[in-house]
Parts: structure tokens; C-alpha cells; sequence
């Protein structure tokens, strides 16, 4: 059960993107340069430039799993009426493997958020009836609803879910004097 110290509470994503929800199955997300995402992490947009490695938990091959990574922020977090922005959804993953044995829906797109500090969430759900038809052009980017697409495919609630924070990256260069 979920406390009000559970950091998904406390950043808002039980609320904005998630009803409140028991984990039930281990997930873990690396990126590249081996940075593990923990809920509440800064990263910078160079650290989350490619496909991140999940790792997906569960004992029983036969079961498969749905990861959607949303913006709930899109395109600034003081008016977000992008929420949510889809950033991939991989569904068909076999336990106790990652999205890369699954069927990717809509492909990976790396955050490059470019007012304030944006939330990137991963969810996970234990698809109830072995394998998924999702159609890709049925979910636009702009304005996913996570929760409407738990219900369209009967996902009933997440069985895991990771955040980190993202905000765009001071580059160097700009105006010469």
C-alpha cells in the first residue's frame, strides 16, 4: 500500500499519471552510462539519450508485461496540456527478461525537456491475457492517458513503477560578446 512517504506519491505521480497501487513485481531501469534509476533521481538529457535496460521481474515465463514511459510534465510543468506524453510502450514482455524480448509499440523517444523539471515515469503492468494487440497509431504521443489505456486492454493496475527528474541541459556556447 502506498504511504505518503512513498516517493511516487510525494513527486505526484500517484495522482497525475497513477492511481494508488500495491508493487508486486521488481523493475529496474540502467541507462547507459550505468546510472540505476531510483525514484526521484535528476538526470540530464545526455545520461537518458538511449534505450534504457529494464530489467523485469516474476518467476512464470508465461506471463507478460506491459511498460509504458510517460511525460506527465509536457510541455512545461506549470501548464502541462500535453499530459501525457508518450516516450515508449513495449508490451508482450515475458518475465523475468526486459522490453527488448518484447514487441515494441511505439519506439523509444529520449527526453529533451525544455522548460522546468520534467518527471519521466516508467510503469509496468502484468497483462492479464497472454499476448496484446496494440495498434500504434490508436496512441498518439500528446495527450496518452495511462490509465485509459490500463482499462482499454485490462491491465487493472500497475505492478511496478520508477520516476526519475529531467530538465534541460545548460549547453555551452551561446551568444559571443
Amino acid at each position: 500500500m502506498m504511504t505518503s512517504t512513498d516517493p511516487l506519491v510525494v513527486g505526484g505521480v500517484v495522482g497525475d499519471v497513477l492511481d494508488p497501487f500495491t508493487r508486486s513485481i521488481s523493475m529496474r531501469v540502467t541507462y547507459s552510462n550505468h546510472r540505476e534509476v531510483f525514484n526521484g533521481l535528476e538526470l540530464k538529457p545526455s545520461h537518458v539519450s538511449s534505450i534504457p535496460r529494464v530489467d523485469v521481474g516474476g518467476d512464470d515465463l508465461r506471463t507478460f508485461f506491459t511498460l509504458i514511459m510517460v511525460d506527465p510534465d509536457a510541455p512545461s510543468p506549470s501548464e502541462p496540456n500535453m499530459r501525457e506524453y508518450l516516450h515508449w510502450l513495449v508490451t508482450d514482455i515475458p518475465a523475468t527478461t526486459g522490453p527488448s524480448f518484447g514487441r515494441e509499440i511505439v519506439s523509444y523517444e529520449s527526453p529533451g525537456p525544455t522548460m522546468g523539471i520534467h518527471r519521466y515515469v516508467f510503469v509496468l503492468f502484468r497483462q492479464s491475457k497472454g499476448r496484446q494487440m496494440v495498434d500504434a497509431t490508436e496512441w498518439p504521443r500528446q495527450n496518452f492517458n495511462t490509465r485509459d489505456f490500463s482499462v482499454r486492454f485490462n491491465l487493472g493496475s500497475p505492478v511496478a513503477a520508477l520516476f526519475f527528474n529531467c530538465q534541460r541541459q545548460a549547453g555551452c556556447g551561446g551568444r559571443r560578446i
